[in-house]
């Protein structure tokens, strides 16, 4: 998957003054040394040639890593350009979403986007893509010719077709290791077809990035991913939006005799696993916790423990959330399966929360709360998957 950094940027500056090669550094929060650009290529047309110079005025976080960013970046310039058009919400993103949820559009606006790309030779694609930067550019040293600017683009989709085969690497790996010709599945066989389904999953959402702002994009995915008319309804990744909409046309309600066990009610009035429920609850007081600790306090082990502890509600929701509807619905070994993915987060989460409590980056209080909490839902995991190994 790509490196989407905007979020983490405090400031930076990119420099294409000289022909054929970018050059630049860029400040994160948290990370008192900025990293180093050292790249092959030009930007387009409208920084070609040009010093920009950017501060990040929206909202900026930790990075969750920053040992696996790679100190000084080498390798070719993708597409750089400030000019690029995005929709950008009128109001906070959390009200934005709520009225989207509630089948509202909210306010918006086209805006022009910083759009910084490239490909390293250690982090692979890098982007970083945002209409909240605060932007200055010189006067341009030189200026690219029509025949230059379709050489860069040329050299810009070459890299990231060189992504992409890694990418593809990767999905034919995973499809090596599941047997559809098998009859029966157990839950092994349910883990590498999930496996398969999120680098397939990777695949699609990394080309929904690169060209989704194009007319022809969906002809350009459909040939990238390897869909013919006659098969595209059967592989592509779900619509999640679409089916949901089936689900509420079949008017599906959850079974009265099961609530309070495998469904609640939220305060929204959204169908929940109880489980997937209070996991997700915990991880929002969590993080709400941190935010409200001094600057001093933040660690990139806690944006991690956050992350992890936030990836563990996620996995829940898909084995969970839909048994409100019937324990046919799914595999037994696939909920399983399901399940054990979701485990795996939730000890990341404690290996994090171990680091942190060891270099006394979270108070004692929050740390003895949360490690309970992680221990909990650990055990009532565990006692699910026996459940649903014992129905297999």
């Amino acid at each position: 998957m790509a490196w989407r950094i905007d979020t983490h940027v405090v400031r930076g500056e990119i420099d294409n003054r000289e022909k054929g090669a970018v050059r630049g550094r860029i400040w994160f929060e948290g990370i008192k040394d900025p990293i180093l650009l050292d790249l092959k290529g030009n930007a387009c047309k409208d920084l070609a040639g040009t010093l920009l110079t950017f501060e990040n005025k929206g909202q900026i976080d930790p990075l969750p890593d920053p040992r696996s960013l790679f100190v000084v970046q080498e390798g070719s310039i993708g597409d750089l350009t400030a000019s690029r058009k995005v929709r950008v919400f009128d109001i906070p993103f959390e009200e934005a979403y709520k009225m989207i949820k509630q089948g509202e559009r909210p306010p918006e606006h086209m805006s022009n986007s910083l759009y910084l790309e490239w490909f390293s030779m250690g982090n692979g694609r890098v982007v970083i893509e945002s209409a909240d930067y605060e932007l200055s550019i010189s006067t341009p040293d030189w200026q690219l010719t029509d025949e230059e600017d379709r050489q860069r683009a040329k050299e810009a989709m070459d890299g990231f077709s060189g992504f992409m085969d890694k990418i593809d690497q990767a999905l034919d790996q995973a499809k090596e290791n599941v047997d559809y010709e098998k009859d029966d599945w157990n839950e092994h066989d349910y883990e590498h077809f999930l496996k398969e389904s999120d680098a397939l999953t990777d695949k699609y959402v990394e080309l929904i990035d690169k060209y989704s702002d194009q007319e022809d994009s969906e002809e350009i995915i459909a040939n990238e991913m390897g869909w013919t008319e006659s098969d595209a309804e059967n592989e592509r990744p779900i619509d999640w939006e679409e089916a949901q909409s089936a689900m509420e046309e079949e008017e599906l309600t959850p079974d009265p005799l099961t609530e309070g066990k495998d469904w609640i009610r939220t305060d929204n009035g959204d169908i929940r696993h109880p489980l997937q429920h209070k996991c997700f609850e915990y991880a929002i007081a969590l993080g709400r916790d941190i935010k409200a600790q001094p600057d001093e306090k933040t660690d990139e082990r806690l944006a991690k423990l956050i992350f992890e502890y936030q990836m563990t509600a996620v996995k829940l929701a898909g084995p969970l959330n839909s048994l409100a509807y019937g324990r046919g619905l799914k595999s037994p070994a696939f909920t399983t399966a399901s399940l054990k993915r979701a485990l795996n987060h939730l000890h990341k989460a404690q290996e994090f929360l171990a680091l942190a409590i060891e270099q006394s980056y979270i108070p004692l209080k929050i740390s003895k709360r949360v490690s309970k909490e992680l221990f909990e839902i650990r055990e009532d995991i565990l006692t699910l998957m026996d459940e649903f190994r014992g129905r297999a």
